[in-house]
């Protein structure tokens, strides 16, 4: 089968064009802002224009911008291309890029937070709940040596030990992804309450 997958929920813009386990195509740049910009050109140059036989999309959490980003534009062409289209954890594809058995994926959250979870990878499974927490919060939950994403950092350093690593959330990665972590809603996943609160 073969999926497009879209992932822009933190400073990386990623796209793939996959067959199975077979890279067609991808893109990944680290680009900050303007993933709205790069998004459907980048797409549009794909082979075949990029069309599949199914959309696979990073839900978050992360960027509430960059997440909302992807899962419009993967409904979008869902709905023009009359295909399927489903999400997945944007830390299951950090955490799949890895080759350590057990480790901690921490991405920045925003607001002195970052998001935390465990992942396993022989067999791959989550190890644990997301969550949104201070790095010193997370420091006291988390126990892995190996700690990847953009949050990693700082999250080592408020342990005191461990080794941080700068891993990219890369669409590609999701087929090396079970197929039970690919077929998740295609809905933001956030991790925390927005920021804009409504008026009573």
């Amino acid at each position: 089968m073969r999926r497009l997958v879209i992932e822009t929920s933190g400073a990386d813009c990623s796209i793939a064009l996959l067959d199975g386990q077979d890279i067609i195509a991808e893109r990944h740049e680290r680009v900050g802002r303007g993933h709205a910009e790069r998004l459907i050109p980048w797409i549009a140059a794909l082979p075949a224009g990029g069309r599949g036989d199914e959309i696979l999309v990073g839900c978050g959490p992360g960027s509430f911008t960059g997440v909302r980003i992807a899962i419009a534009a993967a409904r979008g062409l869902a709905l023009g291309w009359s295909v399927p289209v489903h999400g997945v954890s944007s830390l299951a594809l950090v955490a799949a890029g890895q080759s350590e058995t057990a480790l901690t994926v921490a991405v920045e959250g925003g607001h002195g937070e970052i998001f935390v979870q465990d992942f396993m990878l022989t067999p791959f499974y989550q190890a644990g709940p997301m969550r949104s927490l201070t790095p010193e919060a997370a420091a006291q939950l988390s126990t892995n040596a190996w700690v990847v994403g953009s949050g990693a950092e700082q999250l080592v350093a408020a342990r005191g030990y461990g080794t941080a690593v700068s891993g990219d959330g890369r669409a590609s990665n999701a087929r090396l992804l079970p197929e039970a972590f690919t077929t998740l809603p295609a809905r933001p996943v956030y991790g925390r309450d927005a920021d804009a609160k409504a008026m009573a």
